[in-house]
């Protein structure tokens, strides 16, 4: 596999300027994030820890409304560009109204996807380059970046073969897509998540929910140190 590299300064790797503290989940279809987040909040809750989850795309009423227009299985014939910029909007507005608002009061909000979404489904399993569609973002998201984020990293036939079975998860357009496409997504995050390994943390999702709960638990004790949440007054 050639290596693609993605051309971002130490500054935008991680972080943002608020006291709150701002962690992502990533994986591919079917990975467990959104069982996994309810673990996480339980463990920040059970230290006494505002918490927020919310999830990409939306979390807020506009950002819902173009969530429902991406992931229509009806609309085959959206333009990967089109996809991106819709994820990038749904993104910004998502940002502004609730997870920046949120950072500043010094909670700890817990996101289902953000950018590195972009990175590897748009921007590599569509083609159209990490690095434009980290420009598109750079212009959405500003100086916020997580401080955390945990790869659920799995095989996609596996996580497809999940979904399948689940018969109460919602269908959307992107699991309609070839398995092709799918190892092309978990190529892209794998390609990320070497670059940046500082911020993002694979987990194997491959797993049992306790057994991946348990990954993400230890992950997070041990990162504890590094970024005590702030609560403020």
């Amino acid at each position: 596999m050639q290596s693609e590299q993605i051309h971002l300064s130490h500054q935008q790797q991680k972080g943002h300027p608020y006291p709150g503290r701002f962690i992502t989940l990533e994986g591919g279809e079917g990975s467990g994030k959104t069982s996994a987040i309810q673990y996480i909040e339980r463990y920040y809750q059970e230290q006494g820890l505002p918490v927020m989850l919310t999830r990409e795309p939306g979390g807020i009423e506009i950002s819902e409304k173009i969530r429902t227009l991406i992931l229509d299985p009806a609309h085959t014939a959206m333009d990967g560009r089109t996809e991106a910029l819709l994820y990038a909007a749904a993104r910004r507005q998502h940002l502004v109204e609730k997870v920046i608002p949120a950072l500043q009061q010094g909670m700890i909000v817990i996101c289902d996807r953000f950018i590195d979404s972009s990175l590897a489904y748009q921007g590599h399993a569509r083609g159209l380059g990490m690095d434009e569609v980290w420009s598109i973002n750079q212009f959405a998201i500003g100086e916020v970046m997580p401080d955390v984020t945990l790869y659920l990293d799995i095989e996609p036939e596996v996580g497809l073969a999940r979904i399948q079975a689940n018969a109460q998860r919602e269908v959307n357009r992107l699991d309609l897509e070839q398995l092709s496409f799918h190892l092309k997504v978990r190529e892209g995050y794998n390609i990320v998540a070497e670059q940046f390994p500082e911020r993002i943390h694979k987990v194997d999702a491959s797993l049992s929910l306790p057994e991946v709960a348990g990954q993400i638990l230890q992950i997070l004790a041990a990162l504890q140190e590094d970024f005590p949440p702030t609560v403020s007054n």
